[in-house]
């Protein structure tokens, strides 16, 4: 009991958390399920992260205009905070990254062993961690951190030896380092480095910043980013077209946990922290394996198996001796209790 108070002061720092893990267990699902015969999508994927960035800005706009009470105006406000706007296009930017290279990895790789190669992020987290909050990991997390890049390393070879069986390939090392490798490492890169940065923000430039108006800032700069992806990838000329193709139900939900999920990542950042927020990603291992079994028999070998035991004892480990790095203010527990209030409603 001693220990989840540490990791979660408040009650709503726990629903957070759950609700965190939900979501994107759900994420992977939904994409899997849209994909076709042949790995691909029917749909502009580029166009279903622009939605979802445009509908988590509406969604933060309406709820600082909800909640405002005596605070300016949201063009005011946005002018007042300029500078923090501007700030804010770098981990936009990088989120921008990461939410396309979702799709394109979700493509070649299962939704278990997907997020099981994300967590490649967790030693490059725990640097940046360290450099922007002066906060020195113990022995003990260490070591969990080099458990759970072990079993993340266990799974690559396992997805990459069922790709060279399922593709008739003798050359296990051409599927262990291809492109999608390299992608998925990269998402990892763009993850950690945004996720780091954006709790820098709203625990230090941003902290008197009410949280749905520093969203506002952050999905602002997303859906500019998301344009100009559309636009370098000339996709602009067939937008009006490609709204056709995003008329099914998997895709609508898609757009819209997605948009759930970046407003819900905010309130984790502000309470909780990017340390933790790796592990809850862990825990979604367990339960997108199930789930992905259940709904599209994707088989659970003894490679998964092993993988996700390594990270539950490295979750086990890191929950005995968490970073606690929670600004919890007068303002930081209304905000969450603002959130949830409105999710309940």
């Amino acid at each position: 009991m001693k220990e989840l108070q540490n990791l979660f002061p408040n009650k709503e720092g726990f629903i957070v958390f759950a609700l965190y893990i939900i979501l994107f267990v759900f994420q992977g699902v939904f994409v899997t399920a849209s994909k076709n015969a042949s790995g691909g999508y029917e749909y502009n994927t580029t166009l279903v992260v622009f939605l979802s960035e445009l509908l988590k800005l509406v969604a933060s706009a309406t709820l600082y205009s909800f909640r405002r009470n005596d605070k300016p105006h949201i063009f005011k406000a946005v002018a007042i905070n300029f500078k923090l706007l501007l700030l804010y296009f770098i981990p936009s930017l990088l989120y921008c990254f990461y939410n396309n290279l979702a799709f394109v990895n979700l493509s070649h790789y299962d939704p278990t062993s997907y997020y099981i190669l994300l967590q490649f992020r967790v030693v490059l987290t725990a640097l940046l961690f360290q450099c922007l909050f002066k906060k020195k990991l113990t022995f003990i997390q260490w070591i969990s951190l080099g458990i759970l890049t072990l079993g993340c390393i266990i799974k690559n070879f396992d997805a990459a030896s069922v790709q060279s069986t399922t593709l008739h390939d003798t050359d296990l090392w051409s599927q262990v380092f291809n492109i999608y490798f390299l992608s998925i490492n990269f998402q990892n890169f763009c993850s950690c480095l945004a996720g780091t940065y954006n709790e820098y923000l709203l625990k230090s430039q941003g902290s008197s910043v009410d949280i749905f108006l520093q969203n506002v800032f952050m999905y602002l700069d997303s859906v500019i980013c998301n344009f100009f992806i559309l636009m370098f990838k000339g996709e602009l000329n067939t937008v009006f077209n490609d709204f056709g193709s995003l008329c099914n139900i998997i895709v609508v939900l898609i757009i819209v946990n997605s948009a759930v999920v970046g407003i819900v990542t905010s309130f984790f950042l502000k309470n909780l922290n990017s340390i933790l927020k790796t592990y809850a990603s862990a825990l979604e291992l367990v339960i997108t394996a199930v789930v992905c079994y259940i709904l599209f028999r994707i088989l659970i070998t003894w490679g998964t198996v092993i993988s996700i035991c390594l990270v539950i004892i490295a979750v086990a480990m890191y929950f005995k001796n968490p970073v606690n790095n929670v600004n919890l203010g007068n303002d930081s527990s209304r905000d969450t209790k603002a959130l949830l209030d409105v999710v309940t409603e």
